[in-house]
């Protein structure tokens, strides 16, 4: 039963996106995590205040099981399924992170330092916690979606906004580890 702990190969794991891609398309639905949270604001009643919040959110109700069916699922995978959660990482790479501060690096799945509730008594760590969130939630709304909406559901649908999109957060990610990382640890 050693096979229920390695990861899916490409060979089925691929297939079965492109599956569930072609039944939303079918469906004409467009998938992506980030338009749940509007759909959750809209829900809880956020739309008396804002009229980015008005709309009929009843008609995203398949989204947010997607979105609870991802949770669920990497909580049953963490737990149930995988032997050892903490991922393999280049000894070169933990070396310089445990250089940088992270004493967490390679015997962790998320770096302590910054996710664990220590971090917030850190005025730095929070400071760019904050940050980070505000930009990715700027960045996936002024992108007109996420990282999965535009190359899972974009890309599929050879939308050229969601081409450009993709190529936009590879470049701001090489930008961020190579550049800005080295700079702010």
């Amino acid at each position: 039963m050693s096979w229920i702990y390695e990861p899916w190969p490409w060979y089925v794991s691929g297939p079965l996106i492109a599956a569930t891609m072609a039944a939303l398309l079918f469906a004409g639905k467009n998938f992506g995590m980030s338009s749940n949270l509007r759909t959750v604001c809209a829900a809880l009643g956020a739309g008396k205040n804002c009229d980015f919040f008005c709309f009929d959110w009843r008609g995203q109700r398949w989204n947010l099981f997607v979105m609870a069916g991802a949770i669920i699922g990497g909580f049953i995978a963490m737990h149930f399924l995988s032997d050892n959660p903490v991922p393999d990482i280049n000894p070169d790479v933990i070396a310089q992170l445990k250089q940088k501060g992270f004493e967490s690096a390679g015997s962790s799945y998320l770096p302590t330092e910054l996710f664990s509730n220590q971090a917030f008594s850190s005025a730095k760590t929070l400071g760019l916690l904050v940050l980070g969130g505000f930009l990715v939630g700027f960045g996936a709304r002024y992108a007109g979606g996420c990282t999965s909406g535009h190359a899972i559901s974009g890309l599929s649908n050879l939308q050229l906004p969601s081409f450009v999109a993709v190529i936009g957060f590879f470049i701001g990610g090489l930008i961020m580890v190579h550049l800005l990382f080295p700079i702010l640890f």
